[in-house]
C-alpha cells in the first residue's frame, strides 16, 4: 500500500484540472452529494478545509430520526421524508445505521397530554407505512428503564427511530464516491473564486492546511456547490451577499454504560423549558443532550460545552434519573457543535425549520439547512437544480441502493456475528482487506467499546488521516468514548499508528500532545477559571 502521505501528494497533484462539479465541505451534504454526483459519472471534487465530517457532522446527536418532533412546528412534509429516509437507510446500511427503540416519558407537570403524544405518534407510524408504537403504563416504563424518576410518571410511548455513527457515515460516503471515480481531499481550503468574464464563479484556489506547505492550486469547474453547511454565509461574503443563516450550537454529554445503563433510548422533556432531549445508548456509552442555543462567539470547528449548557443538561439528569445520582465525575467526555438553520427571526430558535434551501447566486449553488438524515434527499434536489450545467446532462436513479451492501467476510475471521457486520457497515468493500493479516489480538475490542485494533491500523494507512485528532475522534470514536482521550492505551495506539503515517518521534510527540491539548479544551466540562 502507498504510504499516506505520498498518496495525499500524488492526490494534490489532481486538483488542478477541469471538473464538471466542485463540492466545497466534506461534512454530510457534501459527502452524500459526492457519493451521488460520482457514481453517476460526473468528474467531481471535494474539498474540505479541517478533515472530513469535523465541524457539524461528527457532533450531531447520533441519530437519524423520524422527526416526529418537527409535528410540533407543523413540518410534516420535513418528517415524512424524514420518515422515509430513515427507513432507507436501516435496510440499505446494515451495521452502520441500526434500528432503536425509543421510551417517551410523559410526567403528570408536562404540558402536552399524553392523548396528543398518542395521536402524534399514530400519525408519525402512518407516515412510515407501519404501526410500531405503544402507549405503556408507568409499572412497565419502571420495568424497561428502572432508572427513571417515577414520581408523577403517568404514562409513555414506545416508538422506533435510529442511530448512527456520524462520522462514518460521512466517510463511508467519501470513501464509495472515490471508488466511484471522484477525488476528495480533507485539509483543503477554498480561498477564493475564480470568475469568468460576466462574473459568474467558474473554479476555486484551493491552500493546503495540512502544514505541509504544499503549493496553493486552482480547480476549474463547470459547477460549484458551497455545502459548507454552518459555514455557508462565509462563502457566500467573498461575492458580496447578505448572511441568511441563523446559527445555533448544541452540546452532549457522554458517560460509560456501565454508570448510565440503558437498554433501550429515552426521550424526555427539560424539567425548566419542556424542551425535548435523548438519552441514547451508542458505542458502548450513553449520549445525552442537546442544548439549542444561537451561536453567540465566533465560528470555529472546535466548540466547547459551556457551564450554562452542563448546568442545563445536569438539571434534566437530575430530574429524570435520580437514582443515578450523575456528576461531573462520571462524565467520560464531552461535545458541541454549531449547526445552521435558515433565519426566519423566530424568538425560539427551536421552532426555527429544518428544511433545506438551494440558493444560486452569481454562479455559486448554496445548499444548506437540513438535517442529516434526508442527506440523499438532499443531493438529489442538488443535482437535478445543476443537471442543465453539467456536461452530457447526466441522469441520477432516485432508486438506486444508497449504499452498496459490504462483503462477506471470511469465514476465519475471528469476530462475533454483530462485530462482523459493524465493520463491513463502516468499510463497505475495503473491509475484507483491512481484515488480510489481522491476528486474533488485532480483533479484541478496546477498552470496553466496540472499536477493534484492526480498524486502528486501517485508518492510519488507507483513511486520509493527516492529524491524530482525525482518527481517534472521528475514523474512530476513542476520543470521546475513553477517559481522557484513551492516553491509557498510548503505547498500543503509538505503536500502530507512528510506522503506518510515517511519523518519527519528534512528530508523534507534538500529534499526541495537540490531541491531548484539544482533548482537555473541546471534550471535556469547563474548568474553573
Amino acid at each position: 500500500m502507498t504510504p499516506p502521505r505520498e498518496t495525499r501528494h500524488r492526490m494534490w497533484a489532481e486538483v488542478e484540472a477541469d471538473w464538471d462539479l466542485v463540492i466545497i465541505g466534506g461534512g454530510i451534504t457534501g459527502a452524500g452529494l459526492f457519493h451521488e454526483a460520482a457514481r453517476a459519472g460526473v468528474r467531481c471534487l471535494l474539498l474540505e478545509a479541517h478533515d472530513f465530517g469535523s465541524g457539524t457532522s461528527s457532533r450531531s446527536s447520533k441519530l437519524v430520526h423520524g422527526g416526529a418532533r418537527y409535528m410540533k412546528n407543523l413540518q410534516f412534509h420535513l418528517t415524512f421524508e424524514s420518515v422515509r429516509e430513515r427507513d432507507r437507510l436501516v435496510r440499505q446500511a446494515p451495521g452502520l445505521v441500526h434500528k432503536l427503540p425509543f421510551m417517551l416519558t410523559n410526567y403528570r407537570s408536562d404540558p402536552t397530554p399524553a392523548w396528543m403524544y398518542a395521536a402524534g405518534f399514530a400519525l408519525f407510524d402512518w407516515m412510515a407505512g407501519k404501526w410500531e408504537h405503544e402507549r405503556l403504563a408507568p409499572a412497565n416504563m419502571l420495568a424497561r428503564c428502572p432508572q427513571l424518576n417515577a414520581d408523577g410518571l403517568e404514562s409513555g410511548i414506545l416508538y422506533f427511530d435510529a442511530e448512527t455513527d456520524d462520522s462514518r457515515l460521512v466517510y463511508r460516503l467519501t470513501q464509495e464516491g472515490r471508488l466511484a471515480g471522484g477525488l476528495a481531499l480533507n485539509y483543503a481550503r477554498v480561498a477564493g473564486f475564480h470568475r469568468s468574464p460576466d462574473r459568474q464563479v467558474r473554479g476555486v484556489q484551493v491552500v493546503d492546511t495540512s502544514g505541509e506547505s504544499l503549493p496553493t492550486v486552482r480547480a476549474s469547474a463547470a459547477v460549484v456547490v458551497n455545502a459548507t453547511g454552518a459555514w455557508a454565509d462565509s462563502l457566500r461574503q467573498q461575492l458580496g451577499r447578505g448572511d441568511r443563516l441563523r446559527l445555533l450550537r448544541g452540546a452532549h454529554l457522554i458517560f460509560s454504560g456501565d454508570r448510565f445503563p440503558l437498554q433501550q433510548a429515552i426521550s424526555l422533556l427539560h424539567p425548566v423549558d419542556r424542551r425535548l432531549l435523548f438519552a441514547i445508548p451508542w458505542e458502548g456509552g450513553v449520549v445525552f443532550g442537546t442544548t439549542d442555543l444561537d451561536l453567540a462567539q465566533p465560528m470555529t470547528t472546535d466548540l466547547a460545552i459551556t457551564q450554562t449548557e452542563t448546568d442545563y443538561l445536569f438539571a434534566a439528569l437530575d430530574h429524570s434519573f435520580p437514582g443515578l445520582a450523575l456528576g461531573p465525575d462520571d462524565v467520560v467526555s464531552t461535545f458541541a457543535g454549531v449547526r445552521s438553520v435558515i433565519d426566519t427571526g423566530k424568538t425560539d430558535p427551536s421552532r426555527e425549520s429544518r428544511e433545506h434551501a438551494i440558493w444560486q447566486e452569481d454562479g455559486l449553488v448554496t445548499v444548506t439547512g437540513g438535517k442529516l438524515t434526508i442527506f440523499r434527499r438532499m443531493a438529489h434536489d442538488v443535482l437535478r437544480h445543476i443537471r442543465h450545467q453539467l456536461p452530457g446532462r447526466p441522469s441520477f436513479d432516485p432508486a438506486a441502493p444508497i449504499l452498496p451492501l459490504g462483503p462477506a467476510l471470511p469465514a476465519d475471521a475471528a469476530l462475533l456475528p454483530a462485530a462482523g457486520q459493524r465493520l463491513v457497515g463502516r468499510l463497505g468493500t475495503l473491509a475484507v482487506e483491512a481484515l488480510a493479516g489481522a491476528a486474533d489480538a488485532d480483533l479484541l475490542p478496546i477498552g470496553g467499546t466496540p472499536t477493534v485494533w484492526a480498524e486502528i491500523g486501517w485508518a492510519a494507512r488507507a483513511e486520509s488521516i493527516v492529524h491524530l485528532e482525525d482518527l481517534l475522534l472521528r475514523r474512530t470514536r476513542l476520543g470521546l468514548l475513553l477517559p481522557d482521550g484513551g492516553a491509557a492505551h498510548h503505547d498500543r495506539l503509538r505503536a500502530i499508528v507512528q510506522p503506518a503515517l510515517g511519523w518519527d518521534d519528534d512528530l508523534w510527540r507534538q500529534e499526541w500532545d495537540a490531541y491531548q491539548a484539544l482533548c482537555r479544551r473541546c471534550h471535556n466540562l469547563p474548568q474553573p477559571g
